[in-house]
């Protein structure tokens, strides 16, 4: 779903083109005075200074149809929902480099005070599950908890639903991943049964896909987070391909399956901000898209739960915050191997440090507790056998 993000600016003016050029006269050639020449044309260029857009898919079941309107599927979520995946995309200043931040759901965090309209508010809390934060002030409460984690500001914003995501499958026409083992899994809708080898996958398929966490890694949503990032690097390989960007067919599907199924902030709502974010993703190579997970560690409390990992989150806020480009040294995640013959990024230098530190090269070295990948890396998903 992010991928999709990186390339709305161009599917949004593939929109516009769609729409308006049929309807639009031949137009008029207008003549200069002697000694005048005409300026350029104006161009909308991409957005100034870096960009924090923050993406939540919900869990709801209400409105969804199909098989989400049974009774035990709307018993699972309704209304507002949980947001059961939340990412931050930021995108660098300099629009060299982009890190999409995915956060556990299960994380366990302190959650500032929401407000909820006609001046009430949801007061503050010192612990609660991050995937609690929409259904308990919607968007806005999201953002909030993850500004108060991260130390940025976050002025963008979106959220997608089950529909939402099957639809931007279904525009893109599937994403093919790798399966390291066979991935199956009764607990989705539809249940899952996948063979190990290449998969292309469209539809209700592809959100279970991203939904599974009992079929993938060791059953958790830390494994399920790695999963998502096998399917978004793939994709984000697709969307940059120039089968799909050339094509304006496809971006006019992925343009409206966007426009249909997510809910934006209101400073997402004009087509020229989407064409100026995705200007700036415009020169961005896919080794300087960076996904990875928020580094947690295992809530001492609660074998459930998890807390945030403070040494390793401390680097990583203080990264995003400097605005600086972030390296792995970690391994992908529980879900996840490198695709076998896929070449293996060199180690990188330098020595993750609480300060944040650069270099033209690696830019912040995070600790190897901090698992992801980048998107021209080619990992599979590792089945847990159930």
């Amino acid at each position: 779903m992010v991928a999709v993000l990186l390339v709305s600016g161009g599917s949004v003016a593939a929109i516009a083109v769609w729409n308006i050029a049929s309807n639009v006269k031949k137009g008029v050639h207008l003549a200069t005075l002697p000694g005048h020449t005409s300026g350029p044309i104006p161009q909308i260029g991409a957005i100034a200074g870096g960009v924090n857009l923050l993406l939540t898919g919900t869990d709801t079941r209400t409105g969804q149809g199909g098989a989400y309107q049974t009774k035990a599927e709307l018993a699972g979520s309704s209304g507002a929902g949980n947001n059961d995946v939340t990412m931050l995309l930021h995108i660098a200043q300099n629009h060299q480099s982009v890190t999409v931040v995915s956060f556990p759901r299960d994380m366990e965090i302190a959650v500032p005070s929401c407000p909820l309209g006609n001046g009430r508010s949801r007061p503050a809390a010192s612990q609660v599950m991050m995937n609690t934060t929409l259904s308990r002030g919607g968007l806005s409460c999201t953002v909030l908890t993850v500004e108060k984690l991260t130390g940025l500001t976050i002025p963008f914003a979106a959220e997608i639903s089950f529909d939402g995501v099957s639809a931007m499958s279904d525009a893109v026409g599937g994403v093919t991943v790798c399966l390291a083992t066979a991935v199956k899994d009764n607990y989705t809708t539809p249940p899952l049964n996948l063979a190990a080898g290449q998969q292309t996958l469209v539809g209700p398929e592809a959100l279970s896909f991203l939904r599974s966490r009992h079929g993938v890694g060791d059953g958790s949503d830390l494994g399920r987070i790695s999963n998502q990032q096998v399917f978004m690097s793939a994709l984000a390989r697709k969307v940059t391909s120039a089968g799909v960007l050339s094509n304006p067919l496809t971006l006019y599907s992925l343009a409206s399956a966007a426009v249909k199924n997510l809910t934006l902030s209101d400073t997402l709502t004009s087509p020229v901000t989407l064409v100026q974010i995705g200007l700036a993703l415009k020169n961005v190579g896919l080794a300087n898209m960076v996904f990875l997970q928020y580094p947690t560690v295992a809530d001492p409390a609660n074998a459930n739960r998890v807390i945030p990992l403070v040494s390793a989150a401390n680097i990583l806020n203080g990264a995003l915050v400097a605005d600086q480009p972030v390296t792995l040294s970690g391994k992908p995640g529980r879900a996840a191997v490198l695709q076998p013959g896929t070449p293996v990024t060199p180690p990188a230098t330098g020595t993750p440090t609480t300060t944040p530190t650069s270099t033209p090269s690696t830019g912040v070295v995070l600790p190897s507790t901090v698992t992801g990948q980048t998107a021209d890396q080619q990992t599979c998903t590792k089945g847990n056998g159930k």
